[in-house]
């Protein structure tokens, strides 16, 4: 464990989570922002890097559990995107990424083969209007695409002014048609369903506007709600309000627990939002759980990548499928 991290225990289910010998370790000294995805096959995790002035999607070759990496083996994905921000992989084991955009280049969803960087946009409009900044996705076991769009590119001043407001949007498959879902967020961030797909999370970070700013007056929750068949969500809920810090990544074990990053640490919550534990990682942004037995947390934090051994696994990944028909919202 490196100095400075810990784990701190709210309830005794934590210890579900921790196991008797939870670990903190270097994986990588990387500018590794947003984004991280574990893909098994590869043993790699892919990360966007910090945009300054720009943004690649980088590949950390892993050596199983084997920490800290050689620096040879990170590389930078063949592919050219507009400020890449959240990932996550389609059914295909692709990679889907946000592409924020710049003030020359459209934002939207786009579907990177990370062996090839061939890219194709798979949704950059809704009903004719450019997105402002999409922050982050999640696929759901039906196939559906479900993202976040704030508005912060345009606070960043790499966007222009916004054409819609800071929604939730699903982009359906079967159709290649973009819905907007849900409103009533000041800035909507992370998005996770639950394991079983029923429930959609999402994180909202109004309170934080420009750089380093917390307006406590504005949000900074974590939204649930319920998803139907139909892909239309229902039974909006504030699930648990941050503190200290703004929510940003957001994921969930197989048993339904939400982790959230806010601040310098990964909250663990119940699917009620009660709060078990915390663990501190300074400088955490994004994560997901990988490795060869889905137990360790990967967290990206600016000029690092770390991992976090627990006694718990991430969902089950969604089964392959043929490829579906790619279609602009």
């Amino acid at each position: 464990m490196r100095p400075g991290c810990a784990f701190i225990t709210h309830d005794a289910e934590f210890a579900e989570v921790t196991g008797r010998s939870p670990e903190v370790e270097l994986v990588a000294t990387v500018d590794a922002h947003e984004g991280p995805v574990y893909i098994p096959a590869e043993d790699a995790l892919y990360v966007t890097s910090v945009p300054a002035p720009s943004s690649v999607v980088k590949r950390l070759a892993l050596a199983g559990t084997r920490f800290p990496i050689d620096p040879d083996a990170i590389s930078t994905v063949p592919a050219t995107l507009a400020m890449p921000n959240g990932m996550t992989l389609d059914r295909d084991h692709h990679l889907l990424v946000c592409e924020q955009g710049d003030n020359h280049n459209d934002a939207g969803i786009s579907r990177l083969d990370p062996t090839t960087g061939a890219c194709t946009t798979i949704a950059d409009r809704w009903r004719g209007r450019r997105f402002n900044s999409p922050n982050d996705v999640a696929v759901a076991p039906d196939g559906r695409v479900w993202f976040t769009d704030p508005a912060y590119g345009h606070l960043q001043g790499f966007r222009p002014a916004p054409e819609v407001g800071d929604f939730v949007y699903c982009w359906d498959p079967a159709h290649g048609q973009v819905d907007r879902v849900a409103d009533g967020f000041d800035k909507p961030n992370g998005i996770v369903l639950s394991p079983d797909g029923a429930t959609l999370y999402v994180t909202d970070s109004g309170a934080n506007q420009t750089a380093g700013s917390f307006h406590a007056d504005r949000p900074h929750h974590v939204v649930g709600y319920e998803v139907s068949a139909g892909g239309r969500l229902s039974n909006r809920r504030v699930i648990a309000v941050t503190a200290p810090g703004i929510p940003d990544g957001l994921k969930v074990d197989r048993d339904g627990r939400i982790y959230v990053s806010s601040e310098d640490r990964i909250l663990v919550l119940t699917p009620d939002g009660a709060l078990l534990g915390e663990v501190l990682v300074a400088g955490a942004v994004n994560f997901t759980f990988g490795g060869h037995d889905g137990n360790v947390l990967f967290v990206t934090a600016d000029t690092a990548v770390y991992a976090v051994s627990l006694a718990v696994t991430g969902p089950r990944p969604c089964p392959t499928q043929p490829p579906a028909v790619q279609i602009g919202g």
